[in-house]
């Protein structure tokens, strides 16, 4: 099992931050696309290769996130229409997110068994997650996944705001 602390910082506006180990070494680095269209963000480890990207799909009715893991796309996560509480679905072969993934408290499952847990830390300075994972052929879509709930969730704040 592989422990990782994700602690993004508050008021950067190219959404850059690391997720590092539970000794506090930087594994991974994620930065997003500031003003550009469409919004992305690059994950890389420590030899800055690129292990994953999300990307927001552009001019969509509702939005869609794309999730690619070492060039593949792996994962989709969708808006669904809903009126009163925000509703999304995580598609993926094999994949499950199960639990209150809006509130950041969720396991993973890889055909059935738990690859992954992620917990919110609350009364924190920034958004910080505690993640577990498992299933270490698993590590970086796990890490990506949950970047990618994060930017949904961020998005939907934004949306939100913009509407009042």
């Amino acid at each position: 099992m592989k422990e990782f602390i994700i602690k993004q910082k508050m008021l950067r506006m190219n959404g850059q931050f690391n997720v590092k180990d539970v000794e506090g070494n930087n594994v991974y680095e994620v930065e997003g696309s500031f003003l550009k269209i469409p919004k992305t963000y690059t994950i890389q480890d420590v030899e800055a290769n690129e292990v994953a990207t999300i990307i927001k799909k552009s001019f969509s009715f509702l939005p869609t996130f794309y999730v690619e893991v070492q060039g593949q796309e792996t994962v989709t996560i969708q808006k669904e229409f809903s009126f009163l509480k925000p509703k999304y679905t995580i598609d993926a072969a094999g994949i499950e997110v199960l639990g209150t993934w809006w509130e950041m408290s969720f396991d993973v499952l890889k055909d059935g068994e738990v690859a992954g847990t992620v917990d919110k830390k609350w009364f924190q300075w920034g958004d910080s997650y505690e993640v577990q994972v498992y299933n270490e052929d698993l590590e970086k879509l796990i890490i990506a996944l949950v970047v990618a709930i994060d930017c949904v969730k961020a998005d939907q704040a934004a949306t939100s705001a913009a509407s009042v």
